[in-house]
C-alpha cells in the first residue's frame, strides 16, 4: 500500500517515512500543500497523512482542493493545531482521521491501519490463495498451517502479488510498489527478493505460487 505524508518539518516526516516503511507500506513525501495537491491527483494513494501548516497552500486546502474534485483518498489529519474547532473543521472537510502532535508512533501505525480498513476500497483483512493466508492488519502469512517468517519488504512483496493474482507483473512494477524505484535501469533487486520469497512461501511445499513468466516478469497463483 502506498502512504504520501505532507509534511514540512524534515525530521518529523523522515521519521513517519521510516516508521511506515518498516512496516511494509510504500511512502511518498511532499513537504507544501502545493506539492501534495499535485502528488494526491498524480498516483493512486491509498492514505494521504497531512500536515495543517504547510507553505504554499496549507492542510485545509489540500483537502479542499482533493474533494472538490472528486478525490475520495482517505486523509489523516497529523499537527499541531489541537483545538475543538480544528478538529471539527478537518473532519468536516473530509478528513477520516485526526491525530495531535506530539503522537506516539504505535497510536499512529493503529489510526493508519484502521483507516485503511474502512477505506473506499474496502479492502479485506486476510487474504487467501490456495493454502496460503496473509493476515494485512497483524502482518502474519501462514502456508499450510504453519508460520512463514517474512521481512516487512518480503511481506509487502507477497501482498502485491496475492492482490493481483493472475495478472503478470512486471519487474519495473514491482520496484515501484514495493521499493518506490521509479526507473526501471536496475530492477535486480525484484528477482533476489523473489528468490528470496521463494525459498520461504514455494520451496517447502509441493504446490507453486510464484511463476516467471520469461521476459515480462512474475505471476502469481496456482497452476
Amino acid at each position: 500500500m502506498r502512504i504520501l505524508v505532507v509534511e514540512d518539518e524534515q525530521k518529523t516526516a523522515a521519521y513517519l517515512k521510516k516508521g511506515l516503511s518498516e512496516n511494509g507500506f510504500v511512502v511518498d513525501v511532499a513537504g507544501t500543500g502545493e506539492e501534495g495537491l499535485h502528488l494526491a491527483f498524480s498516483v493512486d494513494y491509498d492514505l494521504v497523512i497531512l500536515d495543517v501548516m504547510l507553505p504554499e497552500g496549507d492542510g485545509w486546502s489540500v483537502i479542499s482542493g482533493m474533494r472538490a474534485k472528486g478525490r475520495q483518498t482517505p486523509v489523516f489529519f497529523l499537527t499541531a493545531r489541537d483545538s475543538v474547532p480544528d478538529r471539527v473543521r478537518g473532519l468536516d472537510l473530509g478528513a477520516d482521521d485526526y491525530l495531535v502532535k506530539p503522537f506516539a508512533f504505535s497510536e499512529l501505525l493503529a489510526r493508519v491501519r484502521s483507516i485503511l480498513r474502512r477505506g473506499p476500497a474496502r479492502q479485506p483483512e486476510i487474504l487467501r490463495a490456495a493454502d496460503l493466508e496473509i493476515d494485512l492488519v497483524r502482518h502474519k502469512a501462514r502456508r499450510g498451517g504453519k508460520d512463514l517468517d517474512l521481512t516487512p519488504k518480503e511481506f509487502a512483496l507477497l501482498s502485491l502479488l496475492i492482490r493481483r493474482a493472475g495478472e503478470v507483473l512486471s519487474r519495473s512494477l514491482i520496484a515501484e510498489q514495493v521499493w518506490d524505484i521509479n526507473f526501471e535501469s536496475d530492477t535486480n533487486v525484484v528477482d533476489v527478493a523473489i528468490r528470496r520469497l521463494r525459498g520461504k512461501v514455494d520451496d517447502p511445499f509441493e504446490g507453486k505460487l510464484i511463476h516467471t513468466v520469461r521476459g515480462v516478469g512474475y505471476v502469481f497463483g496456482e497452476r
